[in-house]
């Protein structure tokens, strides 16, 4: 497994920018916006899991989509961002129309 990079924090502006497009398209999905919003901060799984007041392993699994995390954990997740948690509308390709 590759050694962590810290990135530059030009490429930390970049993945910042990327990531409040992504947000404002409607096309941040979970478990892939808690990664990004932890590149974003040029953060490590470890140094993350500190600031969220999780474990390393929880980070892991719920970047991986292995893990139910609690709305708390989320909210806390979301706010290092400024972001808050809430229902985004599917696009019409994504929908799945219940059989009756």
């Amino acid at each position: 497994m590759p050694r962590w990079k810290k990135p530059s924090k030009a490429e930390i502006s970049t993945l910042r920018a990327l990531l409040r497009q992504k947000a404002e398209a409607g096309e941040l999905r979970f478990p892939d916006a808690v990664a990004e919003i932890r590149r974003s901060l040029g953060l490590t799984q470890e140094q993350f899991a500190e600031i969220t007041g999780t474990t390393k392993r929880q980070i892991a699994e719920i970047e991986t989509g292995k893990a139910n995390p609690t709305v708390e954990t989320l909210q806390r997740i979301a706010g290092l961002f400024g972001f808050s948690l809430g229902f985004v509308p599917r696009k019409s390709s994504e929908m799945q129309v219940p059989k009756m």
